[in-house]
């Protein structure tokens, strides 16, 4: 297969012919990358089994994990879900369009391959001016995880998801580097009292200030039936080489990752740092996260995770954040992306 690559502009948008050709490919049970604020999505279309099959095959995901539908506008929302929460109402007025999916009783129409065998589906309404254009002109919900080898770490720009999905999907819509850099916040609205089972950009401290009681638990798996959403069964975000985080009062966390990369091959080990940190690590390959002081730290993760695989080694120390601002969501995917390997000081 061929993959053919169009440019969403901010300025000029779509060519309306691109577009055109973007739904037939979905239509047909095709599949398109698209940017959204978070990550770069795999969409197909969400009413047919054969798009959800092609997505899992592409990337080699376990087709017990859910994915979850985009829509454009939410008074579409009663096509595919069998009731509303006020829970719900109060959250889209909040935080749509924006990065926060919720858990619903789906619809007869949502097929089962779609909700990985549930009774329930996830629904988002991304923000991006690109992937609500895109959503606009569609006739049904688009499916979408992120877009790239299951288990590796998400893409931020087009360049990632084609160095995963080339010839592979059938097209990719490259709408420069997203702005945010993480998943969507999952919150399950199925159950009593609503359960946060993916942290994100929109954080506890935010839904709770707009519905009250939450529940935070992103390891919520039922034996009977599999992950109630993405992320929380399989392994996620992860480098080839090792990886281990040090996490901890900053001096500390730099003289540590220090003694740790003495044991290594200068070219052997990685080192996943911040502006503030990078010129404290006088041996490996240092990689810049982002910026502490500026809040770049989650649009930087997974680009600097890539790029430490990029340098082949064999090694990744990454610098912990559990003592920044709103840091549940990052320290979330690095944990993971370790397979839990933390060393906290």
């Amino acid at each position: 297969m061929k993959t053919r690559s169009i440019v969403w502009d901010e300025k000029y948008g779509f060519c309306k012919d691109e577009l055109q050709e973007a739904k037939r490919i979905m239509e047909r049970g095709g599949l398109v990358a698209f940017p959204t604020e978070t990550v770069y999505g795999l969409g197909g279309n969400g009413l047919r089994s054969e798009a959800a099959d092609k997505i899992y095959a592409a990337k080699g995901r376990p087709s017990d994990n859910p994915l979850i539908l985009h829509i454009a506008d939410k008074e579409k929302l009663p096509l595919y879900v069998s009731e509303i929460p006020e829970h719900a109402n109060k959250l889209s007025e909040a935080f749509w369009p924006g990065p926060l999916t919720m858990i619903f009783h789906k619809n007869e129409c949502i097929p089962y391959t779609i909700t990985g065998g549930l009774d329930t589906v996830a629904i988002r309404m991304p923000s991006h001016p690109g992937a609500v254009t895109l959503l606009k002109f569609m006739d049904f919900p688009v499916a979408a995880p992120s877009a790239n080898i299951s288990g590796k770490p998400s893409p931020t720009e087009a360049s990632h998801v084609k160095e995963d999905l080339d010839g592979m999907i059938d097209m990719i819509i490259d709408g420069g580097e997203v702005g945010i850099g993480i998943e969507s916040t999952i919150v399950d609205l199925t159950e009593e009292i609503p359960v946060i089972l993916r942290p994100g950009s929109v954080t506890k401290e935010m839904l709770q200030a707009v519905i009250g009681d939450i529940i935070f638990d992103n390891g919520i798996i039922r034996q009977d039936s599999g992950p109630k959403a993405p992320g929380l069964k399989y392994r996620h975000y992860a480098p080839n080489a090792k990886m281990t985080v040090i996490d901890g009062e900053r001096k500390r966390v730099v003289a540590k990752i220090n003694e740790l990369a003495s044991g290594f091959s200068a070219l052997k080990v990685g080192i996943l740092a911040t502006e503030e940190t990078k010129n404290s690590y006088p041996k490996g390959h240092v990689v810049s996260i982002g910026s502490r002081k500026e809040g770049t730290l989650t649009k930087g993760l997974y680009r600097a995770i890539r790029e430490a695989d990029r340098l082949g080694v064999e090694q990744i120390y990454s610098e912990g954040f559990s003592k920044e601002p709103n840091s549940e969501a990052l320290m979330n995917r690095l944990v993971k992306a370790a397979g839990h390997s933390i060393i906290t000081l």
